[in-house]
């Protein structure tokens, strides 16, 4: 029979999910609502939806090097509890590797992307794996980086997947100095490469802020713009990678040892799990009762 608009809107209002996923449901049932929700409800697809408005701010930073391409992806679950199980572990190697064999430039274009398996495509795997496991999941944020000739990929996970770090050395092929790097970025969260990188307006932000502190600290004027970009050099150290002080070798900066090596850092990446995300209190005892109830 033909599926009317009024059917979908219906029998989306009923489920909350999507309107292709509503309109497939009920083509697939001949139009029979009753059937076109317990069909919805078996592909996971109704249940990912009721859980699309919570918090997911847990899960999982994950690298994987293939050659000359890597990627590095965030996918999230509601808890730490979760994000620690096997099956979610094994999910995000499967989708971070999907993403590396496709190459999807958005999050977007990769939800729509056929995926291996039976899966209509990787938002239908995701809905499915949401079915499974219980908790809303979803792909927060990836990044494909393919080599150029003569550079290298350093890679390194913090805590068992709290932070992941891929860094792109150039001027050599020398992992163990990229992962050293990489390293680094996971204990110490620079924001830039160099200071070449910082916007101009950034810096005279900050420049503007220290001269304000200098001046209610009541120095001197004819002292203070000395004093300013002096503690303009401090940071600088603290948010550009060149200028920070080497994990490895307090007594050289990364800058300078990388170019010891023949190299210079041309970019990095770093994902921690979470950040810039509201994440729910829960306690440890809740989590496992919630998850016990599932």
């Amino acid at each position: 029979m033909a599926i009317s608009a009024q059917m979908v809107k219906d029998l989306r209002e009923q489920t909350g999910a999507g309107m292709m996923d509503c309109k497939k449901a009920l083509t697939e049932t001949d139009g029979d609502m009753e059937k076109a929700v317990e069909f919805l409800r078996e592909k996971g697809i109704a249940k990912a939806q009721k859980k699309a408005d919570r918090v997911a701010a847990e899960g999982l930073a994950h690298v994987v090097v293939d050659g000359n391409k890597a990627v590095i992806a965030e996918i999230n679950a509601e808890t730490d509890f979760v994000s620690k199980n096997e099956n979610f572990v094994n999910m995000v190697d499967g989708v971070t590797k999907h993403l590396l064999k496709n190459e999807p430039a958005t999050v977007e274009e990769a939800l729509t992307q056929a995926f291996d398996g039976d899966a209509e495509n990787l938002e239908a795997y995701i809905n499915d794996q949401i079915a499974k496991i219980g908790e809303k999941i979803s792909l927060r944020r990836f990044q494909v980086i393919e080599l150029g000739e003569n550079e290298a990929f350093g890679s390194y996970i913090h805590m068992g997947g709290r932070i992941g770090v891929l860094t792109v050395l150039e001027g050599t092929t020398d992992e163990t100095v990229a992962k050293d790097i990489a390293m680094h970025v996971a204990a110490i969260n620079p924001q830039y490469v160099s200071r070449e990188d910082v916007s101009a307006e950034e810096v005279e932000k900050e420049r503007e802020a220290l001269k304000k502190e200098a001046l209610n600290e009541g120095k001197p004027e004819n002292i203070v713009e000395k004093m300013v970009e002096g503690r303009l050099g401090k940071y600088f150290e603290e948010i550009c990678l060149n200028e920070q002080a080497f994990v490895k070798d307090g007594d050289q900066k990364v800058g300078d040892y990388v170019k010891a090596q023949g190299a210079n850092v041309k970019t990095f990446y770093r994902y921690e799990v979470g950040e810039g995300m509201e994440k729910k209190e829960d306690n440890f005892a809740e989590e496992v009762m919630s998850q016990v109830k599932k």
